[in-house]
């Protein structure tokens, strides 16, 4: 509880705060993903002991003036025992680039007092601006990350993989779950005002659904660049009037690039991620 106190006296600029004057100062919606594969990294890199470390770091490097948040995914660092680089690669973030908001993406959702752990993990362990977090379970599952008023809570509403149709589109009342999903979020768990939302761009027509229910709230939108969702459609879809309200992910696309002639992999990665910031700017 002290630790939980001393973090949020520390935090006087809310996420929602954070992110909007990310969108400003960077002119972007990008959200670069930290999706570390070390069977992708280049070989001179690999073989060190703290590889995810140094490559992520270049990554963000290379892509902080581009970005509006960085998202590293747990699951890369824990399937390779690598926390500890991932708590470093968040300090560095925090304390290289504290203007730009850091999201873990951990899709956590369980309830009561399991669910305040998972809540401490993000926010006292990795100090993350903002998490990302399942509503399966109900409100319960989710109100441990709401006493941090001062981060976000991004839940999981229409999701970019195929197999979430099988329950986000099931009908309920005459509506789709995912929508449920949405109007429950904006008129009732969000009394904060902390709150954003998952929304595939593989499906432009549900996030304009979405947008048009939820109104400014932000929205983490994944799917462009590996998954092949289109910029124009998902930023036509999804933008707010001010052309701003959300942070569309792109990970591999950015991360992988194929440097050409002359180019180090971390410049590859700039190159992509300023023509992918740019396309989205070209629809705004």
């Amino acid at each position: 509880m002290q630790l939980h106190m001393l973090s949020l006296q520390r935090y006087t600029v809310t996420f929602i705060q954070k992110l909007s004057a990310a969108w400003a100062s960077n002119a972007s919606l990008l959200c670069v993903g930290l999706d570390p594969d070390v069977s992708k990294f280049p070989p001179e890199l690999a073989q060190q002991p703290d590889a995810i470390s140094l490559f992520c770091k270049a990554m963000i490097d290379a892509t902080a003036d581009l970005a509006c948040s960085f998202k590293p995914q747990i699951a890369y660092f824990a399937a390779m025992r690598a926390e500890d680089q991932l708590e470093d690669i968040c300090r560095y973030i925090k304390t290289a680039y504290p203007a730009i908001p850091l999201i873990l993406d951990a899709k956590r959702g369980d309830i009561g007092a399991t669910a305040e752990q998972y809540a401490r993990e993000a926010f006292e362990r990795y100090d993350a601006d903002a998490v990302t977090v399942n509503p399966y379970m109900g409100f319960d599952s989710v109100a441990p990350y709401m006493e941090w008023k001062e981060r976000g809570a991004i839940v999981l509403c229409r999701t970019s993989n195929p197999g979430g149709s099988d329950l986000q589109f099931l009908t309920v009342d005459g509506r789709p779950l995912y929508q449920h999903v949405a109007q429950l979020v904006a008129d009732k768990w969000n009394v904060n005002g902390q709150c954003a939302l998952v929304v595939g761009a593989t499906f432009p027509q549900e996030l304009a659904q979405v947008r048009s229910i939820i109104g400014d709230m932000p929205l983490l939108v994944p799917g462009i660049g590996a998954q092949g969702g289109d910029v124009a459609a998902t930023v036509a879809a999804g933008k707010t009037a001010d052309g701003n309200g959300m942070m569309i992910n792109s990970s591999r696309a950015i991360l992988y690039a194929k440097p050409l002639a002359g180019e180090s992999y971390s410049d590859a990665a700039r190159r992509v991620a300023i023509e992918t910031r740019d396309a989205i700017n070209a629809c705004r």
